[in-house]
């Protein structure tokens, strides 16, 4: 299906690739592994044909169509429904066309492809996967310009899985999602049955969705079979054998350059001094095993609290009032309390956070907070606002107002920033650096509660075991918003749903979430069915028209009020954004005047709703 031949690749005056080759049969599923800044999405980019490498070849079967997220999405009025359908470009200009010309033999041939490729059926299709990323039906007919960054996103992921390519490549598929999302793109990798490639960090999907690994380290290509797990273990024996070996060779030359150095100045031992110094240089030295890839991370340990550090009493808690996103909130947060919490975007999963971490105030109800309460926060986009200019030292001497250079570098070598990256500026460091740097910015401080809202999404598989070791040797208070499940099961011993607008203890683990996710979204497209099933059937002629009218009405007054109850979830997190990243004033009363609007619209839509249903 897919050939990488002597493939390579050099920027900057950095080789990623270097005469790599591999063959990927039809139907494999493979994921694409190996730390941050070693090339993945670069190869993916080759494989494209968006790059040229410097030197081999990619090569397809014939007839083979390719297909990817791609980020050049419109912006303006166009439905996101529309935008997932114009990905299939023959489709679009097939239908284009058809209304156009004259020619009867060409109309002929188009209809008869417009049914080889299921055009008709497209847009359902494109509705089910759509829906399965949390577009409701109204939100599916909006604006695509409507939509924050995180939802165009998904709305991109939808389009690349609505072509189903013969090659279908995945760059951290996963970012952007909720768990219910989650669970659903897993079930969808799982059951497509053309070739896969994924770039993910998510050890879980890796391990459900793939039965081949392809790792790229040290410039260097190595196929394994199996999931990750199963690369792991193999991976893991190999550099011990490594190891052994290496061991085995430095012995040997340590044993060479003993009579080298004993013998250099002996003009009779000269000949074969130099001889053994060759041996010595030709020798092929195999690496040695770096156990530790990646410098763990070292959070401080804070000072004892006595609980309860936080309790809130009877909270309304959101960004414009009377409109609260969570209502009647009663939690309580102790030392060493270990809390993930569940539930789709828009909630009130980061409203909650914001309100422990006291961005946001209460609008009714109590909190308590202990006087000598230290809180470090790590929110995703943060990594954008760093200061590009500065260097990690700079940012960090600047937050921590030390004038001790030798204590500002101390607290970021417990972070993994050697004096050298410390000194790099910030524009110059990776996805993952940064986030390792927001890490020390946060917890300089001894926090004694430390709040994660997605930790995780520029973090390698390395660097997300040194951060579940850390987080597991820190002694504080954890709350987590994650949907990397192997974090959360390692980290967190409780679970706390967010969802209709509260905040409660979820008593079992993520297995019986995930069940009850699946369960919630077969039962969502049964209800689905049965609407069709109802609409069909009032179409059909019958005695009691009116009845049949008002039923088609409530309908597509349901429709409406998800719409805006999906509109006003993504205005609450745009504004919630926007108070975290500091935007103007106009911007922010734009947001406040568009969320005002949809309660309205959305206050309107229930009052017919329930006229209606009083009229059936």
């Amino acid at each position: 299906m897919l050939s990488l031949q002597s493939l390579s690749y050099r920027v900057g005056g950095r080789t990623l690739l270097d005469d790599v080759s591999v063959n990927i049969p039809a139907g494999w599923r493979i994921g694409l592994v190996g730390p941050n800044g070693a090339g993945k999405t670069t190869l993916f980019k080759i494989i494209a044909g968006d790059l040229a490498p410097d030197g081999g070849a990619v090569s397809f079967i014939k007839g083979a169509s390719l297909g990817m997220v791609r980020q050049d999405l419109p912006n303006d009025d166009t439905t996101i429904l529309d935008v997932v359908l114009a990905a299939d470009t023959e489709r679009a200009a097939l239908m284009k066309e058809v209304e156009t010309t004259e020619d009867m033999d060409r109309i002929g041939y188009i209809y008869d492809r417009l049914n080889e490729i299921g055009a008709y059926e497209a847009p359902s299709r494109a509705a089910s996967i759509l829906a399965g990323l949390g577009f409701s039906d109204a939100a599916q007919n909006s604006a695509i310009s409507s939509f924050s960054g995180g939802w165009r996103a998904r709305v991109a992921l939808a389009a690349a899985l609505f072509l189903q390519p013969n090659v279908l490549l995945l760059d951290e598929p996963t970012n952007h999602l909720d768990f219910e999302s989650l669970v659903w793109l897993e079930n969808f990798m799982m059951r497509y049955s053309q070739t896969l490639i994924v770039i993910s960090h998510d050890r879980d999907i890796l391990n459900k969705t793939v039965d081949h690994i392809l790792h790229l380290e040290n410039q260097k290509l190595t196929l394994y079979t199996g999931n990750y797990d199963q690369f792991e273990r193999e991976r893991a024996q190999k550099l011990m054998n490594q190891q052994s070996l290496h061991e085995k060779q430095m012995a040997h030359k340590a044993h060479l350059m003993k009579f080298v150095d004993r013998f250099r100045a002996s003009a009779a031992k000269a000949r074969q001094a130099q001889s053994r110094l060759k041996a010595i240089e030709r020798m092929d030295i195999v690496d040695a095993v770096i156990a530790e890839r990646v410098t763990a991370f070292t959070f401080p340990q804070p000072k004892e609290l006595k609980p309860p550090m936080i309790r809130l009493d009877h909270v309304d808690a959101g960004y414009v009032a009377g409109s609260p996103v969570l209502r009647g909130l009663n939690l309580s947060i102790n030392p060493q309390d270990r809390i993930a919490l569940l539930g789709a975007n828009g909630n009130g999963k980061s409203t909650l956070i914001k309100i422990l971490s006291g961005r946001l105030q209460p609008m009714t109800g109590t909190m308590f907070r202990s006087g000598q309460l230290k809180i470090g926060y790590f929110a995703q986009f943060q990594t954008d606002e760093l200061d590009v200019e500065l260097t990690p030292f700079e940012a960090l001497r600047a937050a921590m107002n030390e004038p001790s250079e030798v204590k500002v570098r101390a607290m970021l070598s417990g972070f993994g920033f050697t004096k050298s990256k410390a000194d790099t500026k910030i524009g110059g460091l990776s996805g993952g650096e940064k986030a390792r740097l927001l890490f020390c910015m946060m917890s300089f401080d001894q926090p004694h509660i430390m709040l994660l809202d997605e930790p995780t999404n520029h973090l390698d598989m390395d660097a997300r075991q040194a951060l579940i070791q850390a987080l597991n040797d820190y002694t504080g208070a954890v709350i987590i918003v994650s949907h990397d499940t192997h974090l959360v099961e390692r980290v967190a011993d409780q679970l706390w749903l967010v969802a209709d607008g509260k905040c409660q203890p979820f008593d079992d683990d993520l297995d019986a979430y995930r069940k009850l996710v699946i369960k919630q979204r077969r039962q969502e497209r049964e209800k689905l069915r049965q609407a069709v099933r109802a609409g069909k059937a009032a179409d059909e002629p019958r005695g009691d028209e009116s009845a049949a009218d008002i039923e088609r009405d409530i309908k597509k007054q349901e429709d409406a009020i998800a719409g805006l109850t999906q509109r006003k979830h993504m205005l609450e997190g745009d504004i919630a954004q926007c108070f975290e990243q500091g935007k103007d004033a106009k911007h922010l009363a734009q947001l406040n005047a568009a969320y005002e609007k949809t309660v309205a619209e959305l206050a309107a839509a229930e009052e017919a709703l329930l006229a209606l249903m009083e009229r059936a």
